[in-house]
């Protein structure tokens, strides 16, 4: 389903805020955190969804909980994984308009002396290595439809994080795959964009806290205060309000908007 730059002005301007109907969407990493919320916003939007992770009970739970929907489990880091995972994308949807690089993992919290290889590496090859291969794996499919791409970032993305530096390095990288593609496919109609969470309130930003607490000495409730004296609106992020912006970046509404690294973190000043 093609979103084309050239079209007439609607009646209602309003209604280009809503992604088109019948959108040919995959989420990786689309059976939790955000990419559940992105999954389920799209979906009420009309879309047909397609999700792949890499928890089997998940995805089982994910199937059951919604009859007629698809999913794969895949590990976006294995080449062979992504290839099939495409493939199965082609035979459900017949085709693609939308890919959002949302699958990751919060790698290690230590000092970077103690970081192992094998940690650093697992961390960008989902991260950051798995975005490409999804990217590069559905370039055919978006290029026939001028669709696009939304990977999710992360304020990570634009500030240095002491203490978690694989997967601000990853993080960062994918705000250079973001720019990269973007002039790549734009020329295509291709629109690639990338979305900087803050502090999102989630079971997984719980784990990374206790474990900086635990990295640090101090107390869970001590590191989450410190956290939020870092954003100026001193608050965390829901994850249907970043679903929310992925929604408004796929589109009509945001039809001339590529190449753009936007943050919904409340202006989060430093990490």
């Amino acid at each position: 389903m093609s979103q084309s730059l050239a079209s007439d002005a609607p009646t209602d301007p309003l209604a280009t805020l809503r992604p088109a109907p019948g959108l040919r969407v995959l989420v990786t990493g689309g059976t939790s955190g955000i990419g559940l919320a992105v999954t389920e916003v799209l979906e009420a939007a009309g879309a047909r969804v397609h999700v792949c992770g890499t928890d089997a009970g998940r995805l089982e739970a994910f199937l059951a909980a919604r009859p007629g929907r698809s999913a794969t489990r895949c590990d976006v880091s294995d080449e062979a994984d992504v290839a099939a995972l495409m493939s199965q994308v082609q035979s459900t949807l017949g085709g693609l308009d939308v890919l959002v690089n949302n699958a990751g993992i919060a790698g290690p919290t230590a000092p970077v002396e103690q970081v192992s290889l094998p940690d650093w590496s697992r961390t960008l090859e989902v991260d950051l290595t798995g975005a490409f291969l999804c990217a590069r794996d559905a370039a055919p499919m978006l290029r026939a439809s001028a669709g696009s791409i939304v990977n999710i970032s992360s304020v990570a993305g634009r500030l240095g994080y002491a203490l978690r530096a694989p997967y601000n390095a990853a993080k960062f990288g994918l705000r250079g795959l973001t720019e990269s593609l973007a002039r790549e496919l734009g020329p295509e109609g291709v629109r690639v964009n990338s979305v900087l969470p803050g502090f999102v309130d989630s079971d997984r930003l719980n784990r990374t806290t206790q474990a900086r607490a635990d990295a640090t000495g101090a107390d869970f409730e001590q590191v989450e205060q410190v956290l939020l004296a870092k954003t100026s609106l001193r608050t965390k992020v829901s994850e249907e309000e970043v679903a929310l912006l992925v929604a408004y970046l796929v589109s009509p509404a945001a039809r001339t908007i590529s190449g753009q690294s936007l943050s919904i973190c409340g202006n989060v000043e430093y990490l």
